[in-house]
């Protein structure tokens, strides 16, 4: 039978990682080298490519060869959507806006030569750099609990192996038994939210292990939309969740994965399943980069370019742009900004003003959903915050569940808009 096209030039992209540095420097037009293959260096690949109409040469450095989106991945927890309908894969973006893809590793950049160094070896000469790297974890922050402790106390935060990992231990843990949930401290990778999450996972046992408890251990003293998701716990899930604040030791959590065990404020907790969130920092090639300040890259709001190099822009999770939240919408809106302002530099073409969004919408249970949202400007300095909006406490059933299937739309919006 034959091949089809788009798999054929997918399949051929999917090996280009083995092509030589000289090759990919012989082609003559600007070169934009995108490190990160998420909502935010996807979709910021895509529109310079779409819209340059062949004019640069777009080059998307991303390891994994399917994207599983962290957005939606607590509903996957709930069995709410399927590990398989998170899933997108690069095909499009080589085979119908001739991007070149690279399932390789970014792992140093010179910023003098202007270049970014594979995993595999070679090296990517570029005109201009994107990184989207995301997020890695501070070291320590969680006292006890190391990257190579995931598989027993799961972080779960990155989407893929370890979402279905907490499920698989969620699915096997003793009726009545405690699941334990450790926040990470401001700023962090919202969704997939840790308040979101204890929902999810509530609505999830309320089914499958009615008599079970779950323990939030939180370090920060308020959280966002937290009137709400407290009302949506007593409604849906009384008595079954119980935060811990900083007060009462939350913000010092030590963790014994060997042994199943929690310590707070000096007590000794068994708990069945615990859910690790340590705090947060930029992608490790930010720093490699020499780019990032208090663990972030301080960025310039008009294109996000970092205030160290204006010939590397940072969006998304990693750049400390302002008041923007780390999410996927945001992602999404900052790389359109980024891929206009990287295009007029590159092409003279026209610079449209700078236009930043952002709604985060959180499941409470089945058929009730919440969100909150603005929109931003390119202030003094930093992304602000202008007018915003938020769902309300007390809100009908009929509204919530509107919120709840909109954020199923936007979904499918936004998977569409980030991999064509």
């Amino acid at each position: 039978m034959a091949m089809h096209r788009r798999h054929f030039i997918g399949a051929a992209f999917a090996g280009a990682a083995l092509i030589s540095a000289p090759m990919l420097r012989a082609q003559g037009r600007p070169r934009v080298v995108v490190v990160g293959g998420g909502a935010g260096g996807a979709t910021v690949a895509r529109y310079l490519a779409k819209d340059s109409a062949g004019a640069l040469d777009v080059v998307l450095v991303e390891p994994n060869r399917v994207y599983r989106s962290c957005f939606f991945s607590n509903l996957a927890l709930a069995d709410l959507r399927s590990p398989a309908s998170l899933e997108h894969r690069y095909d499009r973006l080589a085979a119908d806006y001739g991007i070149t893809v690279l399932h390789d590793r970014a792992v140093a950049v010179d910023r003098a030569r202007r270049e970014v160094s594979l995993g595999a070896g070679g090296l990517l000469a570029y005109d201009k750099l994107v990184l989207a790297p995301g997020i890695d974890f501070v070291v320590g922050s969680v006292a006890g609990w190391s990257e190579a402790d995931a598989e027993v106390f799961p972080h779960a935060y990155r989407g893929g192996a370890q979402v279905d990992l907490l499920r698989a231990q969620l699915g096997a843990m003793r009726q009545g038994g405690t699941f334990a949930l450790v926040a990470p401290p401001n700023p962090y990778r919202c969704p997939p939210g840790p308040y979101e999450r204890v929902s999810m996972v509530a609505s999830l046992l309320g089914r499958i292990n009615p008599t079970a408890k779950i323990l939030l251990l939180d370090p920060k003293a308020t959280f966002s939309k937290q009137a709400l998701f407290e009302e949506g716990w007593a409604r849906h899930y009384p008595g079954v969740v119980e935060r811990i604040g900083p007060d009462a030791g939350g913000a010092a959590v030590e963790v014994r994965p060997a042994a199943g065990e929690i310590v707070v404020a000096g007590a000794v907790v068994r708990v069945d399943v615990c859910n690790v969130i340590p705090a947060q920092r930029a992608g490790v090639i930010s720093e490699a980069a020499g780019l990032t300040e208090a663990g972030w890259v301080p960025v310039e709001p008009l294109a996000l370019a970092s205030k160290a190099d204006p010939a590397v822009h940072v969006l998304g999770d990693s750049a400390a742009q302002g008041d923007m939240p780390k999410s996927g919408f945001s992602a999404n809106s900052q790389a359109k900004v980024v891929a206009n302002a990287i295009r007029a530099a590159l092409t003279g073409s026209r610079a449209f003003p700078p236009r930043y969004t952002n709604t985060c919408w959180s499941a409470i249970a089945p058929g009730d959903g919440v969100k909150v949202g603005a929109s931003y400007t390119a202030g003094e300095g930093k992304i602000a915050a202008g007018e915003g909006f938020i769902s309300q406490v007390g809100e009908t059933a009929e509204l919530r569940a509107a919120t709840y299937a909109e954020s199923f739309a936007w979904y499918d919006a936004i998977s569409e808009d980030i991999f064509g």
